[in-house]
């Protein structure tokens, strides 16, 4: 069994990014909720407790037990967590008289301290909380120091350390430097958790879970489902079966591209056209719910009458990934539905099947390493991600085929445009969205009034958080002389600046 650190969320924006900087060490990790503390087992290495919007003094606030870890495992908390440390042995947490809120540096340092070897004095920080340890008690004893907060302590006794700062952001210049030190040389931890490893490992375990079962997956052409895809096919061959569905809502060429390159792959596929199906679902639906509901209704119908051609399947595959998981399991119960998500959830209870999610440990990043390795094309594995239910969502009002194909056009120009000037891959995800308006224009000498697309171009790590792309103006420039002149029915391009929150990266 693989080594892990484990992480107790307390509501932090930035659990996962602590999850990401452990993951970079080559050390395997995983995010629980602050109420279900796991099994302390041989394989738990160290324990880290996140940061929480919440307040010690709170009567309410988040609690666990530490007698319960103390001594079993090094323990480290970050900001809450270290006030919660502090707070629990006797310390004084009280609201901060100058709120330390961005950056800060560390005006003193105990280098000798093994969590804080190699840090430097003047070494900057993140700094993100309302309350401050005003005194340490006896049992621990400060390590650094900011001008006005104590920055790091440890236990005297035990391995526990706290951090008032946030290691795991860009902005605290050695934080990995910490964290390291934590994870490695504190934990032991043996940094052999590689994609090479993982590969090897899930392949292992996918056969002994499937044996000579016959497994179904449905593809997207994206990269988790294409990962996904492969991994269970290195396990069991043939009998994997994928079904791509063209729901008439893909970019252009798509159905016929991405076909074409699982192929080259090996893999078992089957093209489904479904289009009429879907537009004839979608007709007259302008709500961006009840359009995504019926896109998913109809791919579950699609899918699972495809799925029952086949003999003896008991599996479905999913290409679920990490994020999906740790949200489905909030720290403070179920959170707030923003829009239907645009998996397949429907599909297990229909089709009543096991369900194999390889990927169901990964980050998206992870995920393309472990393409790589797998040998996949980076033309799949560097694709930006694409809504599940396609241009039906990019398309405000109600869905045509005339829409569909005009916006295909649009898309094209934009993304062909992205990739020939060596931008693409500074983007992270983008699209072009068909307007439910008209605006006046002239072309020759005629007046015309005809639609309004706006381009969208957005940089991200995971897509939880967004800003809009600064891209140069000669770029959006061409692009909007070339859809102009190029796309029957367009006369006016928009460009996209709001970024998420509050705005998401999709309109509907």
């Amino acid at each position: 069994m693989a080594e892990k650190i484990i992480i107790l969320d307390f509501g932090s924006q930035y659990t996962q990014l602590i999850a990401r900087r452990v993951r970079e060490l080559n050390v395997y990790c995983e995010i629980h909720p602050f109420s279900k503390v796991p099994e302390l087992d041989q394989t738990v290495k160290g324990l880290i407790l996140s940061g929480s919007p919440c307040s010690v003094r709170q009567d309410d606030n988040p609690d666990v037990d530490l007698d319960s870890i103390i001594g079993k495992v090094p323990l480290l908390g970050i900001c809450y967590g270290a006030q919660l440390i502090a707070h629990k042995t006797g310390g004084e947490i009280l609201p901060s008289e100058i709120r330390e809120y961005g950056r800060a540096k560390l005006a003193t340092v105990d280098m000798h301290n093994e969590l804080m070897k190699e840090v430097n004095i003047g070494s900057q920080v993140w700094m993100s909380h309302g309350d401050t340890i005003l005194e340490t008690p006896e049992e621990l004893e400060v390590i650094a120091k900011t001008d006005s907060a104590n920055a790091a302590f440890r236990h005297r006794t035990q391995p526990v350390w706290g951090l008032q700062f946030h290691p795991e952001v860009t902005h605290s210049e050695q934080g990995k430097i910490v964290l390291r030190n934590f994870v490695v040389h504190i934990c032991g931890c043996n940094q052999d958790w590689t994609p090479d490893v993982f590969v090897e490992s899930t392949v292992d375990q996918l056969k002994a879970q499937l044996g000579d079962d016959q497994v179904v997956l449905g593809l997207s052409g994206g990269v988790d489902s294409s990962v996904a895809a492969m991994l269970i096919h290195q396990a069991i061959g043939k009998n994997l079966h994928c079904i791509f569905v063209d729901n008439g809502l893909l970019r252009k060429n798509e159905f016929q591209n991405v076909l074409k390159s699982y192929q080259g792959m090996g893999l078992n596929v089957k093209g489904v056209d479904a289009s009429s199906e879907f537009y004839e679902a979608l007709k007259g639906l302008t709500d961006p719910e009840a359009k995504r509901k019926a896109i998913g209704r109809v791919f579950i119908e699609v899918f699972d009458k495809e799925a029952h051609a086949i003999q003896n399947v008991k599996w479905l595959g999913q290409g679920t990934i990490y994020p999906d998981v740790i949200e489905s399991v909030s720290v403070n119960g179920p959170s707030v539905t923003i829009k239907s998500h645009h998996n397949v959830g429907g599909l297990p209870e229909k089709m009543k099947m096991k369900v194999v999610e390889p990927l169901n440990t990964l980050f998206k990043d992870e995920v393309r390493r472990v393409g790589k390795t797998l040998g996949i094309d980076d033309a799949i594995l560097g694709r930006h991600p694409f809504p599940g239910p396609g241009l039906g969502i990019r398309i405000l009002g109600d869905i045509t085929a005339e829409k569909v194909q005009i916006l295909q056009e649009v898309d094209h120009i934009f993304i062909n445009g992205l990739k020939q000037s060596g931008l693409y891959d500074d983007v992270w995800q983008a699209g072009a969205m068909l307007l439910p308006i008209q605006s006046v224009g002239v072309m020759g000498d005629e007046r015309t009034y005809e639609r309004v697309v706006a381009l969208r171009a957005v940089t991200s790590v995971d897509g939880m958080t967004a800003d809009w792309c600064h891209l140069p103006y000669e770029f959006l420039a061409q692009v909007s002389n070339d859809i102009i002149n190029r796309v029957k029915g367009v006369n006016r391009v928009v460009y996209d600046i709001s970024s998420k929150p509050p705005a998401t990266i999709e309109w509907e």
